[in-house]
């Protein structure tokens, strides 16, 4: 069993010269970035959906045990709020299908705006449960932003299918913390440390020794920074991957704390 930690995409600016070589064109820029981590989480699947082949290319062009976890479309959970969701599912699958084996697991980011649906949720998890021949090893994470959400019920139907309730960071302060499923899933969206959004050392030990609570050590586990700015998210995921490993949980490929620069600015 694995902790896989990564950042929330790959294609940043600051990242020129800091985490990637002057001189590497950003074409490569995926092909170094798994060379050094073995997951990325996508975000652009949430504001446009890509096609067939550039998940292709994404297989194709990464390592054998790279995974790539995808952020849900937004029209399905911004616009259609979790309703209806057969039809965005089954375009999210198929379209992904040429990932394969380095499918990872799939992000519903709810809208802050969004109260508790708990039927709405349900159906929405089942869709995917049973859409096309990957449904039976897909993973699932749900990260809410409506306060409604965190409730004993919604946390029952997340249980029931082994999905995972989306621990989160934001300026060095923990989300509501609870375990819905074998695994675990985390996003480190803002540090409170120095340069922002950066995340000092004793925060990143603070969540392991933490996860350490709820889950064994043989726990599966993805982890993901989305504090891009001045390359913040390279070096805290490397970081973070040594912090993991200090406290006893398998830590998967994560690059040396040392390449990572930051931006000046």
């Amino acid at each position: 069993m694995t902790v896989r930690i990564g950042t929330s995409g790959w294609q940043y600016r600051d990242w020129r010269g800091t985490f990637y070589p002057a001189g590497l064109p950003q074409s490569r820029w995926l092909e170094h970035y798994a060379s050094r981590f073995a997951t990325v989480e996508v975000n652009n699947t949430f504001y446009r959906l890509p096609p067939a082949s550039t998940f292709q290319k994404w297989h194709d062009g990464t390592p054998a045990d790279f995974e790539i976890t995808l952020k849900a479309s937004r029209y399905l959970t911004h616009v259609r709020r979790l309703r209806d969701p057969q039809e965005p599912v089954k375009l999210l699958l198929e379209r992904a299908e040429p990932l394969g084996e380095k499918l990872g697991p799939i992000l519903l980011q709810l809208p802050p705006n969004l109260p508790a649906d708990p039927a709405a949720l349900s159906e929405t998890l089942d869709a995917f449960r049973r859409s096309t021949r990957v449904s039976a090893r897909i993973k699932l994470a749900l990260e809410p932003r409506h306060p409604s959400w965190f409730v004993d019920e919604i946390y029952d139907i997340l249980r029931a299918r082994d999905a995972a309730l989306c621990l989160t960071d934001r300026r060095s302060r923990p989300g509501v913390v609870v375990r819905t499923a074998s695994w675990f899933y985390l996003r480190f969206h803002e540090g409170n440390a120095s340069p922002h959004p950066c995340y000092g050392r004793q925060a990143l030990a603070s969540w392991a020794r933490r996860l350490l609570t709820l889950w064994d050590r043989d726990a599966d586990g993805y982890v993901y920074f989305n504090n891009d700015g001045r390359a913040c998210a390279p070096r805290d995921a490397a970081r973070f991957a040594r912090a993991c490993a200090k406290v006893g949980f398998h830590a998967a490929r994560a690059a040396d704390p040392r390449e990572c620069r930051l931006a000046s600015s």
